[in-house]
């Protein structure tokens, strides 16, 4: 039985240091277009940071595999500018001011020129992972924008709903956890992966990427606007039911029930507060279950690695899951 130990976040970083610089340098050079506006608003993106998971994951499947090729930088980069353009889409559907603590590109260029420079994002994601000449990586990523598209235009028909687990479980696999997935076959595919290799890192990105999203929507709901960089309980407000809120509606007395369904159906907490919903989360320890739902799929993306030769960057694939589930913003 393996005794390999999970591995620290400043391990991770060495570990990845010099290829995460070089997805930067390819970010930087896929950024740029004759349009100016464009080239703006994608350093603007790029300047904004984040955590870089995506792109640290597929590097992870591919080095686990034994390939170190250009190709895991080119879609580092590819997947990074993916889950960029979906933010930009999001922002201006969700009509947000701020993105991790900064203004959000659509309140400074306006959602015209963002959708297009969003839609132009996409298309040079696509044009980049052309080089590979790899039609199953195109394949993969066809697949993925529309099961991200799809899941965008789901969300909209559900909003102001208290939709069920099945039907949020469905949401944040379209719209999070499948781009994760996406980001570690690609990488298995580079390495030359076995079916079997391949779809147990699938699996690996689905677990991380559900417990990615359930944390982050836990988050916000209970975390604060600074560590945030944008309003508490966004989501709600939106008339989106998460995780906890949903357990709250369907646990909760018949007041809970109603408080819930009158934000959704206000978009606003001016007839019922922030601290109404906190309390009615509470009392029915939903915050809990959401949590123990994203340590359960943090466990199946540990056991999905089960297979795979001790290395560091095995090591650095189990810190992953409990990095997503303990962080606070």
């Amino acid at each position: 039985m393996s005794t390999l130990t999970i591995a620290t976040a400043r391990e991770v970083f060495e570990l990845l240091r010099e290829d995460m610089v070089a997805i930067e340098q390819e970010l930087g050079r896929d950024a740029a277009s004759s349009v100016s506006t464009i080239t703006e608003i994608a350093e603007y993106l790029r300047e904004g940071g984040g955590k870089r998971i995506r792109p640290s994951l597929l590097l992870l499947a591919a080095h686990q595999l034994g390939y170190h090729g250009p190709g895991a930088i080119r879609l580092g980069a590819v997947v990074e500018m993916v889950h960029a353009a979906t933010l930009v889409h999001d922002d201006i559907i969700d009509g947000a001011d701020t993105r991790r603590g900064r203004p959000s590109a659509n309140t400074t260029w306006g959602n015209e020129k963002c959708v297009l420079a969003g839609d132009w994002m996409y298309m040079q994601a696509f044009k980049v992972a052309l080089e590979e000449k790899n039609f199953y990586i195109l394949e993969l990523l066809i697949g993925l924008t529309q099961q991200m598209v799809e899941g965008e235009l789901l969300q909209i028909q559900k909003l102001g709903k208290a939709v069920s687990e099945a039907e949020y479980y469905d949401l944040i696999f379209r719209k999070t956890a499948c781009l994760f997935s996406v980001s570690m076959r690609m990488g298995a595919v580079l390495a030359g992966a076995t079916e079997a290799e391949e779809n147990a890192f699938a699996t690996y990105g689905r677990g991380v990427g559900l417990a990615f999203q359930i944390v982050d929507d836990v988050l916000d709901l209970t975390a604060s606007e600074e560590v945030l960089g944008k309003p508490v309980a966004s989501d709600l407000r939106e008339g989106k039911a998460t995780l906890a809120v949903i357990h709250a509606f369907d646990h909760g007395t018949a007041s809970d029930r109603k408080a819930i369904q009158r934000v959704l159906d206000d978009r606003s907490f001016e007839n019922v507060s922030r601290q109404q919903i906190q309390e009615a989360l509470v009392r029915n320890g939903s915050v809990e279950y959401a949590m123990a739902a994203a340590d359960r799929y943090a466990g199946q993306a540990r056991q999905a690695l089960a297979g795979f030769s001790d290395s560091d960057f095995k090591r650095a694939l189990l810190w992953v899951p409990e990095f997503v589930v303990a962080r606070e913003k």
